[in-house]
């Protein structure tokens, strides 16, 4: 420490140093820190001293300081006294003697400043001699001696003798008199001293007496506490401590016990704080070691029990023992040893001194005092008390009287509660401390929870200040604390008290569901284990309930169900969550569950609905089965239970829906499981894909026909718990959101969620997404009021751009808003103008249709991009959209159905001889009014469907427009409308259909009929392929409706001259738009139409063909599915049903072990096509194979559909190569070609085999068409140029979309190809020959791995050696033209057997070109063809790349391929004279053949000649071709050139063609980059030199 007193003040002491000291310590002195100050003058005066001792100052300068200094501080002699002491101390130990002498000197001279007493006190007795303030220092020590002997060692003895009993007695008559008089504890007390004064007595027995007397006159608190008050002012203040706790342990004896009175006197005393807590606690047995010990052998025990409960017993003489073994235990817990600090607790309580008592608690473990039960209902009485006047005042239910609790006598007892402030002060804490053991009073429970109600109203009710608010908050935390600590846990230790469990829940209901969820939570996972009780509780619950589900049927439902009840009263948690884990391992036990539960509190089925979603959100059950292929049972059967119960009793949903919802948002769709039970049980809903036709017709009618006619089960009782269920969703705001979570998780499933599952189950997944949206917004359509509806559901192009639904699942959505909102917008015009004639009723509907759907159309322009909008119009999208099957079509059949059953049943009761009358009465009454309202049902939706025809006949003339070409129309409206739509549902699958011929039959402008029923059959393998199970179901019923309409106009020529005769869509020319002739010889007619349908037929063979021989899981599953839905109207044809027959047959014995799902669906299949077999028909008899009679070519040829690039729709199967020779075939197509439209199927598997026979045909054709140029008139040109104009071409660019909108089914595989070969069995022996042949092919290509397209070459080779040579350059020339064309090749015998006589072919392949060179020199139309052609390269490298497996890497291919282009650059222009040559040449030779031609083909020719560039653009034009055509096109010609010099130049030829035309094909970006180039940069050019080449032709 730093020194105060630096050298310099001694060295000038008088000059300076003494004022500075004097400074000093008077700084030091007003220091506001007193210790601070207090040790600084220490050292200063400490120091200053020693410089007395050492020399450095004399010590009369010191003394006179002193004595300046001294005045400063109270304290400073004794500070001084102090210093002194030290220095005493130091200098006596030193040797030299001056220092000593220095120090006596000083002390000396200050004695004047310190007494002498506080000297005598601090000073050695030597020093004091020395200094002569004793005379001798040893009498000194000798006195102090005896003194403290006499004050510490020596005791007081009364002389026993002298004590006289009789003062005893005065004294005891003193206590015990009378004392209601005058008589105070002051005049007592004189009376006492007296007699202890005259009788000698001991004041401590005394003291004992006074006690004594007052535990046996506790009446007398007033008087005996200031006696005893003011009696200790004369004792020791431990004396009453010490003589209560002598008589505390007078009392500790093992047999011993402590009287109450004796507690009660210690209590009044510790209230009035007479003793002191602490001192008494010492005296008081046990000590709190042992009381921790207790307590932990309790918790072991408890869990012993557990244990013991949990084990499984053998046999009976181990129940025995144990019964034995709870006998001793219940013998141990009779005879608990006294503990007086519990006793002391009780008197504390019952005097309500909570002060203390709450000190003594909290020396315990956590409710180990209220555990005992005397205590427990002190604490409860003391808590009565406290709330009385607050509950008086706010608790009390109306017309309650109840019986106050009058308030304790004493004044020190808690303040009693008047406001609920007060109420979390005081009361709160009492509570908190009792714990479960409020379970010991249950009107106290009661009370607690009505007064934690009238608090929740005010908390509830608005309008209170901020600082209130925030009072309030802290109240409501606090309610909860209590609710977790105390109102559960006592719950569960009350036995089976319905009506606490109902008065509690009256509390619950006011707290939002998270809240109670939340203490529903902790008193099942964390409460049981706080208390040895409650771990007992739990262990008996799970006991009972086991014992209560082991003998649980559907016959006890009714006594098990009771059992239940009283166990679920007290313990509801740990019970369901047993019950919960049965119904997960044994689903039968749902129906008795349910059942079972109808005795259950209002709190109980909410702690159900809790304990539900615990069980469904638990992390440690996998969600789905081992195989993860199917959704694991146990969630199936909760999802089942949840369903039941939540229909059958009024349990809140809410927090159901939301976790659904949760999950939903984390992008978990398995719980929809749980939301498509709820609704399908509680609304009556269902979705099921099994419905019957019966079924799916009576769903299109008004609600009473669904609800009689359309469900599986009969629906009754749903009123209620679907209006539940529509409040819970509308309360939560969850109506809507979860409508939108389910629409973007069906993507969701297969993106995200999908991952690593297995496909089976995605597809499983993505169909109950799907299915619950279907069924929860027909739930919410038929439930929301029209306001409700409108209120929460955006308009459509809010509902796709901003929230991302998918189109079909938003306007199932927003369908019936606009359907409300017509209906709304009617019924106000009605109202407005009482017309009551039909066309007003119209003309109205119309204008409010008008009015809800011009919103609409404009939004919905958003959805596409602007290049959708010049086909259809979005009046017309927004139109099929908007309608449901209610309003295209009354089920007329339906109703009357229903009707007649209503007559059977009403003819039934009157049979009833049994039923008694007023129940006959009752049921006719039901029956008849059913039938009314069925009745009226039909009017009104006959009235509605006839409204909504009229306004489609209005509209019907803007929907298509058709800017592009009705080929394009048709693929909008598929890809837009009827696809995405037929998968949706059911019910939409039908309407798809109906709409379909709804458009056909209202003549609706630009729509072709064919084409569209041709788009639909063509090609369905690879929209079965990406169907899920449910969407393959849709899917199969939409081509069931389809079919069955094509199959009506298909069976009578009457009604197919009636609906489809004079009809556009039946138009075989493709005019440009504004021109729709009505030439009666454009129709297709009846016989040709035949042919059409049997191609479809065929078609739909060939698809399901390949889909049973991928092997692919999905496909095979699918197609099955679909074939099952169409069964009815397909197979029609023998043969086909035979084909198909076989492949089932196969995949049944071959998925027999591998997958037992496939086989199950395979051989239900097998089994109803063979009941079908009976009426299946022979080919000749589905469609005529012998043509009419030969007329001459109509002129309608000039613009026909091959030549516009139609469709295979319209391939005439005119005949089957299978059915006779080659030669008969030739004859019959000559014929046909004459007599039948034309309409090209650009098929050349079929070439070689007609050149076989008919090889005149092609070439005469040419020799004719030379002789038409010259008679061409004026006329015919004018009519060109008509053609020519831009309007005209659109027309053809749709087709080359098909490559995109429609899958090929031409990538079937070669072994698929000879299959088909071997079904057809060929007759002649070529076809024999050939037959044999391609098998072949097909053995060399398995085993060499090689890519099938060689094979076809060499296939297509063989053939070619038999045939003559002249008849082979033909072939050959027919090829090279192909190519040109676009390398149109289809596989042999992979397509229809159908040949076409080459004059037509050829002729259709100019008029395509002609077509084409109209496309080019239309500048308006130059873009679309690009996006065409770049859409058709994606698609086509996309299929290319998905459906072939080559066998060189790709980056060879390309290296190959160049090479080979690059050469046939090279050699193309001499191969072109040269061949050139050779078809004048043919032309000669056959020059005598038919003539009829069309006019226009020379001049058809010339422009198609000048048109190789353009020509590529028809390439896929139909359905027929394939991308991967093209792709053996290459590779044929990359093998013909390393054969014969022959085949080189022929390949040269198609390369350079194929370079301009089919190259497009290619699936790398390379070459197509390349193709462009070229395409940009030199078609002018080739367009020259081959105009120079074809004049040179002529």
């Amino acid at each position: 420490m730093a020194a105060l007193l630096p050298a310099e003040w001694i060295k000038n002491w008088e000059k300076g140093g003494k004022n500075e000291f004097v400074q000093l310590c008077r700084a030091l002195s007003e220091n506001k820190n007193h210790d601070v100050g207090f040790r600084d003058i220490q050292q200063a005066l400490y120091e200053l001293a020693y410089h007395v001792v050492r020399g450095n100052l004399k010590h009369d300068q010191a003394s006179n300081v002193l004595g300046d200094v001294i005045e400063f501080r109270e304290d400073m002699p004794s500070i001084l006294a102090d210093v002194f002491c030290i220095l005493d101390i130091e200098t006596s130990c030193l040797e030299e003697k001056n220092k000593r002498d220095h120090f006596t000197q000083l002390v000396l001279a200050c004695l004047y400043l310190v007494s002498d007493t506080v000297l005598k006190e601090r000073l050695d007795p030597e020093t004091l001699e020395s200094l002569g303030l004793i005379k001798q220092s040893q009498q000194f020590n000798q006195k102090s001696v005896k003194i403290k002997t006499k004050l510490f060692y020596k005791q007081q003895k009364f002389n026993l003798l002298r004590e006289e009993n009789e003062g005893y007695a005065k004294l005891i008559a003193e206590l015990g008199q009378d004392l209601s008089g005058n008589i105070t504890s002051d005049l007592i007390l004189e009376n006492i001293k007296s007699l202890i004064g005259c009788f000698n007595l001991d004041p401590n027995r005394v003291l004992d007496i006074i006690l004594e007397v007052y535990e046996c006159r506790p009446e007398y608190d007033d008087f005996f506490v200031p006696l005893i008050e003011s009696y200790m002012y004369m004792c020791e203040p431990q004396t009453l401590c010490h003589i209560l706790g002598f008589k505390f342990k007078f009392y500790q004896d093992p047999s011993g016990e402590t009287p109450s009175s004796l507690y009660r006197v210690a209590a009044v005393l510790l209230q009035h704080n007479l003793i002191d807590l602490e001192d008494l606690y010492v005296h008081l047995l046990p000590g709190d070691n042992a009381i921790i010990e207790e307590h932990k052998r309790e918790i072991v025990e408890a869990k012993q029990i557990v244990r013991k409960l949990t084990m499984v017993v053998l046999s009976s003489e181990k129940t025995e023992e144990k019964e034995k073994e709870k006998e001793k235990e219940e013998e141990k817990t009779e005879k608990p040893p006294d503990n007086q600090k519990l006793g002391l607790l009780e008197a504390l309580l019952k005097i309500g001194d909570w002060h203390h008592a709450q000190s003594i608690m909290d020396q315990m473990p956590p409710f180990y005092s209220t555990s005992h039960k005397p205590i427990a209902i002190a604490l409860c009485q003391l808590v009565h008390v406290t709330i009385e006047p607050l509950y008086r005042r706010v608790g009390v239910p109306k017309g309650a009287k109840g019986s106050p609790i009058s308030s304790l006598p004493n004044k020190r007892a808690p303040k009693q509660a008047e406001s609920f402030e007060e109420l979390r002060k005081e009361v709160f804490n009492m509570l908190c401390y009792l714990g479960p053991h409020l379970s010991h009073d249950p009107i106290l429970f009661a009370k607690v929870v009505r007064l934690g109600k009238a608090f929740m109203k005010e908390f509830q009710s608005d309008g209170s200040k901020q600082e209130d608010k925030e009072k309030m908050e802290t109240l409501f935390s606090c309610l909860l604390s209590i609710t977790d600590q105390v109102l559960l846990p006592s719950l569960s230790l009350m036995d089976c008290n319905a009506c606490m469990s109902e008065e509690l829940w009256g509390m619950f209901k006011t707290f939002p569901y998270q809240y109670r969820y939340r203490l529903y939570g902790q008193w099942k996972n964390e409460t049981y284990n706080s208390h040895p009780l409650l771990v007992k509780v739990k262990a008996q619950t799970i006991d009972r309930a086991k014992y209560i589900m082991k003998r649980l049927t559907k016959e006890n439902v009714k006594p098990s169900g009771r059992q239940i009840g009283k166990l679920s009263h007290s313990n509801p948690t740990i019970l369901f969550d047993y019950i919960l884990s049965q119904i997960q391992k044994y689903d039968n036990l749902i129906t008795p569950v349910v059942d079972s539960l109808k005795y259950l509190t209002s709190l109980n089925y909410d702690v159900l609905a809790y304990c539900i979603i615990e069980a469904l959100a638990n992390p440690e059950k996998e969600r789905m089965k081992h195989d993860d292929t199917t959704i694991s049972s146990w969630l199936q059967s909760l999802a089942s239970f949840c369903g039941a119960v939540f229909r059958k009793y009024p349990i809140e949903l809410a927090g159901l829906l939301q976790y659904v919802a949760n999950q939903l948002k984390a992008g978990k769709s398995f719980d929809l499981l749980i939301l498509k039970e709820v609704v399908q049980k509680m609304a009556g809903i269902e979705i099921t894909e099994e419905m019957t036709m019966e079924q799916l017709e009576a769903m299109t009618g008004g609600e009473q026909l669904k609800a009689e006619g359309g469900y599986f089960g009969q629906i009754r009782n749903t009123k209620k718990s679907s209006q539940r269920l529509k409040d819970a969703l509308l309360d939560h705001d969850l109506a809507l959101p979860l409508c939108l979570l389910m629409a973007q998780q069906r993507n969701g499933v297969v993106f995200q969620e999908g991952g690593e599952k297995h496909l089976k189950l995605v597809g499983k997944l993505y169909d109950q997404c799907h299915d619950t949206l279907v069924q929860f917004g027909g739930f919410l359509a038929s439930n929301l009021s029209t306001e409700d509806y409108i209120k929460r559901v955006p308009s459509i192009d809010v509902l796709c751009n901003e929230f991302h639904t998918p189109h079909d699942a938003a306007f199932f959505l927003s369908r019936p808003m606009y359907a409300h909102h017509i209906s709304s917008k009617y019924d106000e015009l009605k109202k407005a103008e009482k017309g009551n004639k039909q066309q007003h009723k119209v003309h109205k509907y119309i204008t409010s249709c008008e009015l809800v759907m011009a919103p609409v159309h404009e939004a919905v322009i958003s959805l596409h991009l602007p290049k959708v909008w010049d086909d259809i119009s979005p009046q017309f999208y927004a139109t099929f959209w908007s309608l449901t099957m209610y309003d295209l079509a009354v089920p007329h059949s339906s109703y009357d159905r229903e009707v007649n059953k209503l007559k059977v049943q009403m003819k039934a009761i009157d049979d009833n001889q049994e039923m008694p009358p007023n129940k006959k009465k009752k049921e006719k009454e039901r029956c008849t009014a059913l039938q009314d309202k069925l009745l009226e049902e039909e009017k009104k939706q006959l009235e509605h469907v006839q409204r909504v025809l009229q306004r489609l006949k209005l509209e019907k003339d803007n929907w298509l427009l058709a800017k592009s070409t009705k080929n394009e129309t048709i693929t909008k409206f598929l890809q837009l409308c009827i696809f995405p739509r037929c998968i949706f549902s059911a019910i939409d699958a039908v309407y798809c259909a109906h709409f379909v011929e709804l458009v056909h039959q209202q003549k609706t402008p630009n729509f072709s009929t064919l084409l569209c029923y041709d788009r639909v059959f063509s090609d369905i393998i690879y929209t079965v392929a990406s169907c899920t199970e449910n969407e393959a179901s849709r899917y199969g019923r939409f081509l069931c409706c389809m079919l069955e309409t094509v199959t009506r106009w298909h069976s009578d020529r009457v009604i197919y001259e009636k609906e489809c005769g004079n009809y556009p869509g039946f138009l075989t020319i493709l005019r440009a738009t504004g021109f729709d002739g009505g030439n009666k010889a454009d129709q297709l007619d009846y016989e040709n139409f035949r042919h059409v349908v049997h191609k479809w037929h065929y078609k739909l063979t060939k698809a399901s063909v390949h889909c049973l021989e991928t092997g692919e899981y999905t496909h095979i599953r699918n197609i099955l599915i679909v074939l099952t839905k169409i069964l009815p109207w397909y197979p029609k044809v023998l043969n086909l049903g035979q084909a198909l027959e076989r492949r089932v047959h196969k995949i049944c014995q071959e998925e027999k072990e591998k997958r037992p799902d496939l086989y199950a669906l395979a051989m239900g299949y097998s089994g109803q096509l063979k009941s079908r077999k009976p009426f299946m028909i022979p080919e000749n008899e589905f469609h005529h194979k012998d043509p009419p009679a030969r007329n001459a070519v109509p002129a309608t040829v000039q613009n026909g559909p091959g030549g516009a690039g139609m469709p295979t729709s319209l391939t005439i199967n005119t005949v089957r190569l299978e059915e006779g020779t080659a030669e008969e075939t030739a004859d019959k197509l000559k014929e046909k070609s004459q007599g039948v439209v034309k309409v090209i199927n650009k098929t050349v598997n079929a070439a070689p085999k007609v050149t076989t026979s008919n090889g005149n045909s092609a070439s005469n054709s040419k020799i004719i068409k030379e002789k038409d140029d010259k008679e061409k008139s004026g006329k015919e040109k004018d009519k060109e140029k008509k053609d020519k104009t831009p309007a005209a071409t659109p027309e053809m660019k749709a087709l080359g979309k098909d490559g995109k909108d429609k899958p090929k089914e031409e990538r079937a595989n070669k072994e698929e190809k000879a299959r088909e070969i071997k079904e057809k069995t060929p007759k002649s022996d070529k076809e024999k020959e050939k037959v044999k042949k391609e098998e072949k092919a097909s053995k060399e290509e398995k085993s060499k791995t090689v890519v099938t397209i060689i094979e076809s070459k060499s296939t297509a080779e063989k053939e070619r050696e038999k045939e003559p040579s002249r008849e082979r350059d033909l072939a050959k020339e027919m090829k090279s033209k192909e190519n040109a064309k676009g390398g149109e090749k289809v596989p042999v015998a992979g397509s229809l057997k159908s040949p076409v006589p080459r004059s037509e072919t050829s002729e259709s392949e100019r008029e395509q070109k002609r077509r084409k060179v109209d496309t080019h020199s239309s500048p308006s139309h130059s873009s679309t063809v690009k996006d065409n052609l770049n859409e058709l390269k994606e698609s086509s490298a996309k299929h290319y790349i998905n459906h072939t497996t080559p066998t060189l890497s790709k980056s060879k291919e390309r290296e190959v391929e160049k090479k080979d282009l690059d050469k046939s650059r090279e050699r193309s222009r001499e191969r072109e004279k040269k061949d050139e040559k050779d078809r004048k040449d043919r032309k000669r030779d056959h020059s005598n053949s038919d003539r009829e031609v069309p006019q226009d083909s020379t001049k058809r020719r010339k422009e198609e000649n000048g048109t190789t560039g353009s020509s590529k653009h028809s390439k896929s034009e139909s359905p027929s071709d394939s991308p991967r055509l093209n792709e053996k096109e290459k590779e044929k010609n990359k093998s013909k050139s390393s054969g014969k010099e022959k085949g080189d130049s022929i390949k040269a030829e198609k390369m350079e063609k194929s370079s301009s035309g089919s190259k497009k094909e290619s699936r790398h970006d390379k070459e197509k980059t390349e193709k462009k180039e070229k395409r940009d940069s030199t078609g002018g050019k080739e367009e020259k030199k081959h105009h120079k080449s074809s004049d040179k032709h002529r």
